[in-house]
This record gives structure tokens, sequence and C-alpha cells, in this order.
């Protein structure tokens, strides 16, 4: 009984599309990462205090950074007990998972390729990675 993956990602949310004895199971995990959120206290791009000008940027870029180390976490936690997964997405998140998973020495072997997709409907996706594993 071979369990074989396969991840669609953005930035919005992932599926994961497992594949065990002919049967396949989709399961949603949200990011949850906020792309255009306004900081409490803003009001301009900067603000002057004494001789320093700060900026709300780097608050944001760490925020969004701590979000999608969540949301990668979260998708490692449900591959780990496979035989072999493929990633494919529109994306640039599929390049920040795959980064993570070459850094991790139990799933790195595991991982067949990143390819590039479309947006596709749950149906084209399950289509897609049932064609990838021939089945």
């Amino acid at each position: 009984m071979k369990k074989n993956i396969g991840i669609w990602i953005d930035s919005k949310q992932a599926f994961i599309i497992k594949l065990s004895n002919h049967k396949h199971t989709i399961k949603t995990i949200e990011s949850n990462i906020e792309f255009r959120e306004r900081v409490e206290g803003e009001s301009k791009k900067f603000g002057r205090f004494g001789g320093q000008y700060i900026s709300y940027e780097k608050h944001r870029e760490n925020k969004q950074m701590s979000q999608t180390s969540e949301f990668i976490k979260k998708l490692l936690k449900e591959i780990t007990n496979c035989d072999s997964f493929v990633i494919f997405g529109p994306s640039k998140m599929k390049k920040i998972l795959k980064k993570e998973i070459k850094n991790n020495m139990l799933l790195a072997p595991k991982l067949l390729g990143v390819f590039k997709s479309e947006q596709l409907t749950e149906n084209q996706m399950v289509a897609w990675v049932k064609d990838y594993y021939k089945i």
C-alpha cells in the first residue's frame, strides 16, 4: 500500500491530494497570510521621531515571513508519513516549500519534482496527480 501525495500550492492555500489503494482524499490548508494589511497607528509611510524615520514595511515583512513559516510547517506535518510526493502550482510558494524540504533530510529523498501549473479545479488537481503517478 503506497501513499503518494500531490500538493497544489499557492500563496492563499494548499490542496493535499493523497492517493492510496486507487482512492484519493483531498485536504485543504489555508495559509492565513495577510498581504494587504493596515498596521494600527499607521498614517503615513514614515513617521518622524527626532532624527529617525521609521517604516512599517519591515513590520509587515516580518509578519508575512512568520505566517509563511507557519503555513509551511502545517504542510510538512501532513507529508511526513508518505512514500513520495510531488509539488505543483502557479506561485513562488512552491519554491519556498521545496527549499524547506531540501533542508529536511527525511523528506528530501521523497520529493519527486516541482512543476509549474495554472489555477485548477479540485477535479483537475486529482486528475493531474493520478496522471503523474500513472494511476
